[in-house]
């Protein structure tokens, strides 16, 4: 019955992995919607046509510094190149990351639950379990199953209320990650204008998003699962882990892999502003 009980919590849990992974395959698959993809098209554009508007500024600004003496050609080029390869990936790369990331996360959670086995083979591994027992009092002593370290049911209760709140959390983190990436997308356009002029800090700060999004899509879920798994021996240990996948972005935020988009946002519509009034004193000036 211990092995039986085991083998049922396994397949919950696998069952659990597997509708996170599920749920993180639909934030990618809001990417093949066709009102979706018009949106991106759009942004698309947009970064495009900021892009343009840059290079017609950088070559403006080069001219002006190369008459002073302090012209870099080869400067403007390289940071030209750079923004175009910024703006041919920033709605492609991101999306392929986020799915790569949710593959990973599915793939390495089936494995530690190991949610594939039979019910046929947890009957064989039962038959050669009792061929190394003496006795039934010593099949009793071999139980291995069970909460043995919770002797109040208070305690059980806490630890099953902390469990749900974990899973909980973890679900509408899932749930929203594919609509944060969209706008990280609409966001990144605002970025190709200071791209060629140099200035590539808001841009880096925008990547590092990204990466924090993807990051905390796969160790969120993964260790998630590595805690329930661990809850059915060891219950603290396993409610500690649980607790610590609700903590993966705040800690990826101390690193400078943010998965907000406050700040971010406020520093795109900074650079969008910046790019309307040069184009205003651009035109100005031509006429």
């Amino acid at each position: 019955m211990d092995s039986i009980l085991d083998w049922l919590y396994t397949q919950i849990v696998g069952f659990l992995a597997n509708f996170f992974a599920q749920m993180g395959d639909m934030g990618v698959e809001v990417f093949d919607l066709p009102w979706v993809q018009g949106v991106v098209g759009f942004f698309y554009r947009l970064g495009w046509a900021l892009y343009a508007i840059s290079l017609i500024v950088c070559a403006f600004e080069c001219g002006i510094e190369y008459s002073s003496g302090r012209g870099n050609v080869q400067r403007t080029a390289v940071n030209a190149l750079k923004g175009f390869l910024a703006v041919s990936l920033f709605t492609t790369v991101p999306v392929r990351l986020y799915a790569l990331s949710v593959s990973l996360q599915g793939t390495l959670a089936y494995g530690v639950t190991g949610a594939g086995k039979s019910i046929g083979t947890v009957g064989q591994e039962i038959v050669e379990k009792f061929t190394t027992v003496d006795g039934l009092a010593g099949a009793i002593e071999e139980s291995s199953f069970g909460l043995g370290a919770l002797t109040s049911p208070f305690m059980l209760l806490f630890c099953i209320l902390f469990m749900a709140y974990a899973v909980i959390k973890v679900f509408f983190a899932n749930l929203k990650r594919g609509g944060i990436l969209l706008i990280q997308i609409a966001v990144g356009s605002l970025y190709m204008f200071s791209i060629p002029r140099g200035y590539l800090d808001g841009f880096t700060t925008w990547m590092k998003q990204v990466i924090g999004l993807c990051l905390t899509a796969f160790l969120q879920s993964t260790i998630l699962v590595a805690g329930l798994m661990a809850f059915k021996d060891h219950a603290l240990l396993g409610l500690g882990l649980m607790l610590s996948a609700t903590e993966v972005p705040r800690i990826a935020g101390a690193f400078g892999l943010d998965t907000s988009t406050k700040a971010n946002i406020m520093s795109a519509v900074y650079t969008a502003q910046t790019a309307v009034n040069t184009t205003r004193t651009i035109l100005k000036a031509a006429k």
